[in-house]
């Protein structure tokens, strides 16, 4: 057993232990809280993966229906959980706005996204130079040579492809072995359909309303609506389309939700998108993520009139925030000559 492993069971001193997603899984937490789950049964702990909010995207719960994947929901737990509870933290990590503060102790984080609020853990693996935390729960898997499953292969090579946007985005080499390891256990047909399976015919009005709302700024950045209470994991499909437009290379769109305005922010020029939403939301709300990809959360509940103008404000920040990054980058380029 390598020291990872070894760390995170030593960190556990109950038989049944919780793991926590963010309150929206996605793909790759998905797969990596099931992932972990079937880990840590085979190593002697039980445990109930649970979350939040809602699972969105039509692949991910088809991938769940089709494997027989069932999580819980924190209203449907809430009375069971005790304050000494043991709480593992997946694709996530403590004080972010997307996760909620449950009932019980998270002793310990395994994520893959940067630190922005320091948090106390008994174990912590957070490696934010790799793209999916899919990949971090499989090396677990090889690492120490635990069997793993089909189904547990299949699901965990979805979250590498999904949060890596098939290996062309933020991907490392630890996301190259593990992906490369895990293909030969999967069921080519259902990944392919899984990749290409992503939308239901009523998410098309979300790709409409932020094709109608575009604006472009400084030549490279576009910022677009995506409707009222736009599904989370829609709000990143379609800054993802967005960025893939020609010239298009920093991408913020959002949608009005009942509490607030929920941003999904993608960047391919070498910026890096997790630091500029930081700032950029830093007296709105909060916000990070990664150097290709990020998004955050502003708290709101006033009128449509000054929904408008805080969102005025958001873009203004950002190009403020963009206009500094770049800035920086020409200073260091001016440096190396």
């Amino acid at each position: 057993m390598n020291e990872r492993l070894g760390g995170l069971l030593k960190a556990i001193t109950h038989e049944h232990v919780y793991i926590q997603t963010h309150d929206f899984p996605d793909p790759d937490a998905i797969a990596s809280a099931y992932g972990l789950q079937q880990l840590l049964k085979y190593c002697g702990v039980e445990a109930t993966v649970c979350y939040q909010g809602r699972i969105e995207r039509f692949n991910t719960n088809y991938i769940m229906e089709k494997l027989g994947i069932s999580f819980s929901k924190l209203v449907d737990i809430n009375d069971v959980l005790r304050e000494d509870d043991e709480v593992i933290l997946v694709d996530s990590q403590k004080f972010n706005s997307n996760v909620e503060d449950i009932k019980g102790v998270e002793i310990a984080s395994i994520d893959h996204h940067p630190t922005f609020f320091q948090a106390e853990y008994r174990f912590a693996d957070i490696r934010p130079e790799v793209g999916s935390c899919a990949a971090i729960i499989a090396s677990y898997f090889f690492e120490n040579d635990i069997p793993m499953d089909e189904r547990t292969a299949l699901v965990l090579t979805f979250g590498i492809r999904s949060d890596t946007a098939k290996l062309s985005r933020g991907v490392s080499q630890l996301d190259l072995d593990m992906l490369s390891r895990l293909f030969a256990f999967c069921d080519g047909d259902t990944i392919y359909y899984l990749e290409n399976s992503e939308l239901d015919f009523e998410d098309l009005g979300a790709y409409a309303k932020a094709i109608e709302s575009i604006e472009m700024y400084e030549g490279d950045t576009a910022f677009a609506f995506a409707g009222e209470n736009c599904p989370e994991a829609l709000v990143a499909s379609v800054s993802d389309f967005i960025l893939s437009i020609v010239k298009v290379t920093f991408s913020v769109v959002y949608s009005r939700k009942a509490l607030g305005l929920k941003l999904s922010v993608r960047c391919s020029s070498g910026l890096n998108a997790g630091a500029i939403t930081a700032k950029a939301l830093r007296g709105f709300g909060d916000g990070g993520g990664h150097q290709v990809m990020a998004g955050g959360f502003v708290p709101f509940s006033g009128t449509d009139s000054q929904m408008a103008k805080l969102i005025e404000d958001i873009k203004e920040a950002f190009i403020k925030q963009i206009r500094r990054a770049k800035a920086a980058r020409s200073r260091l380029a001016g440096l190396d000559r």
